[in-house]
């Protein structure tokens, strides 16, 4: 296939190249700096400026663009941001797509679509969209794809959970306090933490790509649902380190704000229904299997 991905230097879209060419497919990379590569074409969606050949017969497109949810505190200027960084891009090339009739847009989302606070409730692709912002831009994000949707591409929205890396994302930033036997649950550890192995996160999306039966919403999660607190010891037994300690709610109200009660307090019971359905064989089926690929060689 020829894929063309949008949002390719983060961690998983630096992952999902390499997985791709590693399969033999051919990568076309978005980029909005200069290029220094062949395989670059350069384009600035907040001009809506897309180079015309950028997705000349192109078997799909992979748009992973947005900025990161809780890299900095939110105020109103950073949550537009957020919002910018996601609906622009997704617009572009979906019109984009449209136009040029590529097959398939596999656009990213977030498992927040559901909202948080939602309880023991389980979520499947069918579940109503959620409450708060965090919903709202995921439910905005994924309307944005109309124009690809209405052309007859099939689209593919990525509904991921929290991606266990090592080198970014949630656990990269946890992991050091971790290490150090300062791990611990937060808030009352009784809400759901959606998890996903970077493995399955690349995987599924490769299976996505290549799996013309798989439309519409994903729920790129791991099959086992966990609670924080089972996240919490899930992480001390994978490094052999304890996890005794609990960072109480207005702790982490007053350190990253409303991010505390969107990301952190509150998760969703989300399983991934359309990804076992379609018949995608999950390399890590517990947290307990995803953390030890992850970070067990660190025990």
């Amino acid at each position: 296939m020829k894929v063309v991905v949008a949002g390719s230097s983060g961690l998983i879209g630096t992952a999902l190249v390499a997985a791709l060419r590693r399969d033999g497919h051919e990568v076309t990379r978005l980029v909005r700096r200069p290029t220094r590569a062949r395989d670059e074409f350069r384009w600035d969606p907040t001009r809506a400026d897309l180079d015309d050949r950028a997705l000349r017969d192109a078997d799909a497109v992979v748009n992973l663009c947005g900025a990161g949810i809780g890299s900095r505190r939110w105020n109103g200027s950073y949550k537009q941001e957020l919002r910018d960084s996601r609906i622009v891009p997704t617009d572009v090339l979906a019109s984009a797509a449209a136009a040029e009739g590529v097959p398939t847009l596999v656009n990213a989302s977030g498992v927040h679509y559901y909202g948080g606070d939602r309880g023991d409730r389980v979520m499947t692709e069918s579940s109503p969209a959620g409450t708060g912002f965090l919903a709202g831009l995921c439910r905005d994000w994924e309307a944005a794809t109309k124009p690809a949707a209405d052309a007859g591409v099939r689209t593919i929205l990525l509904r991921s959970a929290v991606v266990l890396a090592k080198q970014g994302g949630m656990l990269g930033m946890l992991y050091p306090l971790y290490y150090l036997g300062l791990g611990g649950r937060l808030g009352s550890g009784r809400q759901y933490t959606p998890w996903i192995s970077l493995a399955d996160e690349i995987g599924a999306i490769v299976f996505a790509l290549t799996h013309e039966t798989l439309s519409g919403p994903v729920n790129m999660v791991g099959p086992a649902p966990v609670t924080n607190a089972e996240f919490t010891r899930a992480i001390g037994r994978a490094l052999h380190r304890p996890t005794p300690l609990m960072v109480p709610a207005f702790v982490l109200r007053a350190t990253v704000g409303e991010f505390a009660d969107e990301g952190i307090l509150h998760g969703p019971r989300a399983i991934p229904t359309a990804l076992e359905e379609a018949g995608y064989p999950f390399r890590h089926h517990t947290i307990g299997a995803a953390l030890a690929a992850t970070v067990g060689s660190d025990k």
